[in-house]
């Protein structure tokens, strides 16, 4: 069994075209003998955001902290503190922070992932 806290785990920088001012912590993953699942936390900075891209499996979200839009496709939706947003398999999508702080969300996917 693996307990921890989101404080105790690394903040790394995601260096890849199409983002801008985001973080990722992985408080549970595939190093922790995770077999098919990883957290893995999101920190976007305001006017950060994630590539415009899609995903051969599921990603399951929940907003921790913050404010800002999940592009489906093209199309803008709201998304706030307390959110659960479903990605499904292929579906075309960008988490872009429009807000004035942090929005920090949490997104499980399966191990390869991560």
């Amino acid at each position: 069994m693996k307990i921890t806290r989101l404080n105790e785990c690394q903040a790394v920088p995601v260096n890849m075209e199409g983002i801008k001012g985001v973080t990722k912590q992985v408080p549970i993953g595939k190093v922790d003998g995770a077999p098919h699942f990883s957290i893995r936390v999101f920190t976007l900075e305001p006017g950060g955001h994630t590539p415009h891209h899609s995903h051969e499996s599921e990603h399951l979200n929940y907003v921790l902290e913050g404010s800002g839009e999940a592009m489906e496709g093209d199309t803008p939706h709201p998304i706030r503190q307390g959110d659960y947003l479903l990605v499904k398999p292929h579906e075309v999508h960008q988490y872009r922070n429009t807000g004035e702080t942090p929005l920090v969300f949490m997104c499980m996917v399966p191990s390869a992932y991560e």
